[in-house]
């Protein structure tokens, strides 16, 4: 059923970590098909706060909905019916290494539900074209670049056309140039109707390519939406 509610709403929640306040006082929406950028230094929450959305962390205080989903109270049983309907991107890929990129993305399909081999086949093929990656559904993920092995990450997350995409530190391994491609792909992602919140420390990409900015400093998260600030030149690729 359609419905025009944010993919994520957040309201008056905290973020913790075993006993600790990581982030607390967290109000922010992202309406579907947005664009935002995370940003923060390191250990300021970015992390814990995705880990929180998409439910690998507790939420004690305060109402997080995802897609639909009330996170505070999350039955084990519902966490997969959850993830089905994101798409989360590592900085260190998370690829089965023993396995071809074909077997990884099948793996992931027969996981949430796919039966169907031919329709398998057929999607597979094309996630793996919008990401730009043609017939490397045979290779192992040593054989590929960190780029490629990066649009393999993408692709993966997408084979479920989720709501949202939730990348953390997508391009911190890769060059400038790969990041900028891989960049490139989370517009045309976007585009065509997902949302993106994707974690980074390059404030150059956020510089080339600007969108709203949540913003993790001093336990609470600045949305430059409501709070404009001044991007600091602290800058990695």
């Amino acid at each position: 059923m359609f419905s025009n509610d944010p993919v994520v709403s957040v309201q008056d929640a905290s973020i913790f970590q075993d006993h600790n306040t990581i982030l607390s006082d967290l109000n922010f929406n992202i309406e579907k098909g947005e664009f935002v950028y995370l940003v923060g230094r390191t250990g300021s929450g970015k992390s814990s706060l995705l880990k929180t959305l998409y439910a690998d962390l507790l939420l004690r205080l305060g109402d997080i909905h995802v897609a639909g989903f009330g996170i505070r109270g999350i039955r084990p049983a519902q966490v997969p019916l959850l993830r089905r309907k994101l798409g989360i991107i590592f900085q260190d890929f998370q690829l089965l290494n023993d396995r071809s990129v074909a077997e990884n993305l099948i793996f992931v399909m027969k996981a949430t539900g796919w039966k169907d081999s031919t329709k398998m086949k057929a999607r597979m093929n094309e996630v793996l074209m919008n990401v730009g990656l043609g017939s490397i559904e045979k290779k192992m993920p040593h054989q590929l670049s960190g780029g490629e092995q990066q649009r393999v990450v993408i692709a993966r997350a997408l084979i479920n056309e989720p709501m949202i995409l939730l990348a953390d530190e997508p391009t911190g391994n890769l060059d400038p140039e790969v990041s900028q491609g891989i960049l490139k792909i989370f517009q045309q992602i976007n585009k065509s109707g997902t949302a993106i919140l994707m974690a980074t420390h390059s404030y150059n990409l956020i510089k080339k390519y600007p969108a709203r900015v949540l913003k993790c400093e001093d336990g609470r998260v600045i949305d430059s939406a409501k709070e404009p600030f001044e991007l600091a030149t602290e800058s990695s690729n």
